[in-house]
């Protein structure tokens, strides 16, 4: 960098320069301990607490050893869900206009102690993709809970081994695998001033992969003025879409309306083919019965003819035999008398 510069433990930095680092992160996980850490006092509100101590961003500055200044911003928890989204989201549009020579790092809070979930990643995303996929280039991750490791013999790399879950792998990726290490509860001095060199030593190298030039107002709204676009050119689109939609949706009811016009006419079509073949067959089955029953009653008549032909005859056959007996009784007769 240009100017007359100072070197600490192989950095340089121009005397005139600052670095603005913006701290982001879910309630609970450290960031305004980290922001006292950084800042090397106890000027943000810290403390336990079911829901997020900070509500607001809050802006507090430093002077290195170097006599460079250090500005850091604290802003709401990611999941801050006392506060509306709308009011979250406003407070980060207000840490962009706190950090008045841009910013130069967002240092992105994480417990060691916490479980990073597939929420924690999605309002990591919804931060990116709210100021831009560029502001991942910014961005840095700072685990606390060093004494907890420290406690067990754990060092950060045994921690991000192969447990790592996937969401965790896919953020730090996302930053570039930049990744430092905080015991907040430490009193002892020279380790405070060596995590800091280390969170200095990533923050200067996110410095110069931008080329010197941090994230500014300007390039936020160079991100929303493409995003706006990008929405109308979207909103365009999807208005030739609905219309499409619309037409297809027209010429499809059209096209309903003609086929069902056709089936409704070969319906009734049928159905009055139908309707006359069964009158037909009902005329049939009429008159069928109507000549079943003059058949029967000719039957029925001719049935009591022959009956009185049968008892005629019966009749003439008993008198035929009484005459014939008569005939031999008398012939038997006048031969006895001869």
């Amino acid at each position: 960098m240009g100017g007359c510069g100072t070197s600490i433990d192989g950095w340089e930095f121009d005397k005139t320069e600052s670095r603005t680092l913006v701290l982001i992160g879910c309630a609970g996980d450290g960031k305004s301990s980290t922001g006292n850490s950084i800042v090397g006092r106890n000027v943000f509100r810290s403390m336990p607490h079911s829901a997020g101590v900070t509500s607001t961003c809050e802006h507090q500055r430093t002077n290195l050893p170097n006599d460079q200044i250090l500005h850091v911003i604290d802003t709401p928890g990611l999941f801050d869900f006392s506060a509306a989204p709308e009011v979250v989201r406003n407070e980060f549009l207000r840490c962009v206009d706190l950090a008045e020579d841009g910013i130069h790092a967002v240092l992105l809070v994480l417990s060691v102690r916490n479980r990073f979930s597939k929420e924690q990643q999605a309002a990591v995303q919804s931060f990116q993709e709210f100021f831009g996929g560029k502001i991942s280039d910014y961005m840095i991750v700072v685990f606390t809970g060093g004494d907890d490791l420290e406690d067990h013999d754990v060092t950060l790399d045994d921690y991000l081994g192969s447990d790592c879950p996937e969401p965790l792998n896919e953020t730090l990726a996302m930053c570039e695998n930049r990744v430092v290490l905080f015991d907040n509860k430490t009193q002892n001095q020279i380790k405070r001033a060596e995590q800091l060199r280390e969170l200095l030593f990533e923050v200067n190298l996110v410095v110069e992969e931008n080329d010197g030039m941090p994230y500014t107002n300007n390039l936020f709204k160079k991100f929303k003025e493409g995003a706006m676009n990008f929405h109308d050119q979207k909103a365009n689109v999807e208005q030739d879409i609905k219309e499409l939609k619309d037409q297809m949706q027209r010429s499809h009811e059209e096209q309903f309306s003609r086929i069902t016009e056709m089936v409704e006419s070969k319906f009734e079509e049928k159905m009055q083919r139908l309707e006359k073949q069964l009158k037909m067959d009902r005329a049939a089955r009429v008159a069928a019965e109507q000549k079943a029953k003059k058949d029967q009653k000719k039957s029925k008549h001719e049935n009591r003819k022959l009956n009185d032909l049968l008892e005629s005859s019966m009749v003439l056959d008993k008198a035929f035999s009484f005459l014939l007996c008569l005939c031999v009784f008398v012939l038997i007769y006048w031969f006895l008398k001869w």
